[in-house]
């Protein structure tokens, strides 16, 4: 039976999801809500999203700690994920300041700005724990190499090494992607390699920072790659 899974990385517009069939290249997706993309999933096994998927109630999670310990230069690439119930306020200054009562530092405007992708995203894996699973690019592209990418994704050297991580493992990304193709190149390719995770986990043959997975609420968290 055929393998179908999906992987689909935030911009600033939507969603870009890129969908491996046996984990080879079938199409690429463009969205402006996550939720579009799940619909239209088609049976897809496993949907990986390169979002934060699971809050603690008081502390930050050892999953993001974990993974940029593994990334070398890429580290940046990873931020910290406050308490539920930092994303639950209002606004940023409120949320500022929970954050720091609650594990003694603040919160980045930039991970701020994510608030409402990671909160549509949770809203969906608490209905479908089983269908969701939360990867990050740089942790797999670190998988495929054996080591971190001494270039960032923006570059034209990270571009290229990360296109050539990809084809080497069985995903070769065609030059013309229909409206996909509007996506940036960077959250094109990060979606495709979520989409080599969301594979790896399909096949059990995934790993999670931490392991076992945290567990909060019956819900597990980690970052799978």
């Amino acid at each position: 039976m055929s393998i179908h899974v999906i992987g689909v990385d935030a911009y600033a517009l939507g969603w870009v999801g890129v969908e491996l069939r046996d984990g080879a290249f079938g199409r690429a997706v463009l969205a402006s809500t996550l939720y579009e993309i799940v619909a239209g999933s088609s049976g897809a096994a496993v949907i990986g999203v390169d979002i934060p998927l699971g809050m603690l109630p008081d502390r930050w999670r050892a999953a993001d700690t974990l993974a940029a310990d593994q990334l070398g230069p890429r580290r940046g690439s990873v931020f910290r994920v406050p308490p539920r119930a930092v994303w639950l306020e209002p606004d940023f200054g409120a949320a500022n300041r929970l954050c720091r009562e609650l594990t003694g530092a603040g919160l980045s405007r930039q991970s701020w700005a994510l608030r409402p992708k990671l909160l549509e995203a949770n809203a969906i894996w608490e209905r479908h724990p089983r269908l969701l699973f939360e990867a990050h690019p740089e942790m797999s592209f670190r998988t495929m190499a054996g080591e971190p990418l001494p270039f960032a994704k923006k570059t034209w050297s990270g571009q290229s090494r990360r296109r050539e991580l990809l084809a080497r493992n069985g995903i070769v990304l065609p030059d013309q992607l229909g409206p996909a193709g509007q996506a940036p190149p960077d959250d094109v390719l990060d979606a495709a390699a979520v989409a080599w995770t969301a594979h790896r986990v399909a096949t059990n043959t995934a790993l999670s920072f931490p392991s076992p997975p945290e567990e909060n609420n019956g819900s597990k968290i980690a970052i799978w790659y």
